[in-house]
């Protein structure tokens, strides 16, 4: 970044802060923000770790399509991504493995069991239904256990509040892309309900730095939830989620000869929940009873190869499923103590398999594992203002036994929120995944990766809370990370007779400590918000030849402001700049170098509650990689409209 760069950078920051910080009040109609990926509703006053919460309004504003698009413009978030729309995208909260975030949607965790780290693949996210998301920050195993050492990102998808409700949008633009949805629902003395759907296509971009044929990607989704009130103290709650994506890869793979031309992959993606909810002693003990399935479904095709005609153009199949039986409780104990509480068995499944020869078909080869756990959490406010919460959590793992995890923290406000304290120390783990197990690479003797974290963080608001500044510091190591493990000709290893390529292992070791400033105010008529992180996420592996070096895809310095004004007569526009700096590249010895993005928006609030938006994407046409090799979207501009009715 050059001096005169960041000189403006920084003068922006002075006036500005994260939109996106944008929060839900609670259900008093005060402006008191409620943090829910604690398993239950909490002020966010009294929440020891950093989060970050994205209302509706927020998101009406950024006009994301891709979930994605909106998170990396939040404090410690980075974004790689091999290409356009559709494309592997890897999101990295505070530097950690994409693997190690855990995606909530309505109370489901969403993860790919065939993916390599077992994670989720953002790519196939849009903003959709959504109505706000929450990103809490840090190692959080002990309620949300496995992969949680990153952090967790909750969706939650609209709600209904009236009897009938709808809502509409459609949006067109560069590449011929086209994005539509559509909701409705209601709410009743017996039945709170809604079903949603949306189509997205897209032409897209060459995946590949100098390639000539577009990636193209299509999506369509659904999502319903019904809540049945079956007594004044008794629920039942049904949920699901459906996704289902094609993308054409075939630049990736395109040869001068053409015979890779037309591959293409399918993902298919559902998860279901069902789940009683109970109150009791005059709403002082809470119990949820819930079955969870999530299940993915993944297909690679190279139709123009003759190596693979013998099994109908298959290149790669993979099935995941995951079932969760899970007990939690809440209990006020009594006033200033809250206890959750509560037990989950977590059954995952696997098949995976591609094709060995032009006449030998792929296999599927049935892989499982078994988690059952037990947790609890202790939430006590012995003074006015000062919240203390401790907890721990026990899991048993089928392939690798036992493991526990353990939080403090605390959190104290003198004068009501309008400056708020914070300390936490949290632990986190990351149990092996199924490919990283079974698959032909695979390691039985893996162990899970291990990670305790810390951080200190203040808040402050001014002039009424109408403008808040934060700042937090926080410190990460992981040991135990899986990597992949390389044989050579002089391999020992057992596993190196078993597959002379290479196989999983722990062999790795990270360090990460980070600081984190916020700003976001509204003033009368501006809007403005600003973030700056700085990420050091450090190889501290012992003999390895880049010990000491930043891990790959993690920029150290990372910036984020808008600029917006609401006209009295319904137009609301505004500027966001983005700046990303400089990171390495894993499967290459290559720096990516920083970037600049600069986007413009704009809506206009039309009669009949219809609203018509628009937007500029990388005014600059900046040309930038966040992956070595791979595109990235130039200049894009798209046009919409949306309804509230």
């Amino acid at each position: 970044m050059t001096r005169a760069t960041m000189t403006a950078l920084t003068t922006i920051a002075a006036l500005c802060l994260p939109a996106t910080a944008l929060a839900d009040s609670a259900p008093d109609g005060s402006d008191t923000i409620i943090v829910t990926s604690l398993r239950t509703p909490v002020e966010a006053d009294r929440v020891p770790s950093s989060v970050t919460v994205i209302d509706a309004r927020a998101l009406e504003l950024a006009q994301p399509l891709a979930l994605s698009d909106v998170l990396v413009t939040t404090p410690g978030l980075t974004l790689a991504r091999n290409g356009g729309y559709g494309s592997a995208t890897s999101l990295r909260i505070r530097g950690a493995d994409p693997s190690q975030t855990v995606l909530v949607i309505d109370g489901m965790r969403i993860a790919d069991q065939t993916a390599i780290g077992g994670g989720f693949d953002f790519s196939q996210l849009f903003t959709d239904d959504i109505a706000r998301v929450e990103i809490l920050r840090g190692p959080q195993s002990i309620l949300w256990g496995s992969d949680a050492i990153g952090g967790i990102v909750n969706v939650t998808t609209v709600a209904p509040t009236r009897p009938l409700q709808a809502d509409i949008a459609v949006e067109a633009g560069t590449h011929q892309t086209v994005d539509a949805h559509a909701g409705v629902g209601g709410t009743s003395t017996l039945v709170d309900w809604r079903i949603s759907g949306s189509a997205f296509t897209t032409e897209g971009i060459p995946a590949l730095a100098g390639g000539t044929v577009p990636n193209g990607f299509t999506r369509q989704a659904a999502s319903a939830t019904a809540t049945f009130h079956l007594a004044a103290n008794v629920s039942f709650d049904l949920r699901g989620y459906w996704d289902n994506a094609r993308n054409s890869f075939s630049d990736s793979y395109t040869l001068p000869t053409g015979i890779y031309a037309g591959d293409y992959g399918l993902t298919k993606q559902w998860s279901a929940y069902a789940g009683l909810n109970v109150a009791l002693f005059d709403g002082h003990l809470r119990n949820r009873l819930a079955v969870i399935e999530d299940e993915t479904d993944n297909e690679d095709l190279d139709p123009a190869n003759p190596v693979y005609q013998a099994s109908p153009a298959l290149t790669f199949v993979g099935h995941g499923r995951t079932r969760r039986y899970e007990y939690e409780g809440t209990l006020a104990a009594a006033k200033g103590i809250d206890l959750v509480f509560g037990a989950e068995r977590e059954e995952q499944h696997m098949r995976v398999g591609s094709p060995y020869d032009a006449v030998q078909p792929y296999e599927l080869f049935p892989e499982r594992a078994n988690t059952n756990s037990v947790y609890g959490e202790a939430r006590v406010s012995p003074l006015a203002g000062l919240t203390l919460n401790g907890g721990v959590r026990y899991d048993h793992q089928s392939q690798f036994g036992g493991n526990t995890v353990f939080s403090a923290g605390a959190a104290y406000t003198p004068d009501a929120g309008t400056t708020v304290l914070r300390v936490s120390y949290d632990e986190g783990y990351k149990a092996p995944s199924l490919y990283q197990l079974y698959s032909d690479y695979g390691n039985a003797a893996l162990r899970p990766e291990h990670a305790r974290g810390w951080e200190v963080g203040a808040q402050r608001a001014l002039f009424g809370k109408a403008v808040q500044l934060g700042a937090a510091w926080w410190e990460r190591r992981t040991t135990n990370l899986i990597t992949f493990a390389y044989c050579t000709a002089t391999s020992t290893e057992p596993a190196c007779f078993i597959n002379f390529y290479g196989y999983y292992a722990n062999i790795d070791a990270a360090r990460g400590r980070g600081l984190e400033l916020t700003e976001s105010a509204k003033l009368a008529h501006v809007m403005a918000d600003a973030n700056y992180s700085v990420v050091v996420n450090e190889d501290r592996t012992p003999g390895s030849p880049t010990f000491g070096a930043q891990l790959p895809h993690v920029p150290r310095h990372v910036f984020n402001a808008s600029l917006g004004y609401e006209f009295p007569f319904g137009v609301t526009t505004g500027v966001a700049v983005r700046y990303s700096g400089s990171s390495a590249d894993g499967a290459n010895p290559v720096t990516l170098a920083g970037y600049t993005l600069v986007d413009w928006r704009a809506e206009w609030k039309l009669p009949q509650g219809l609203t018509l938006f628009g937007r500029v994407e990388n005014l600059g046409n900046v040309h930038y990689q966040t992956a070595y090799g791979y595109n990235s979207l130039g200049r894009t501009a798209y046009l919409g409209l949306r309804g509230h009715f």
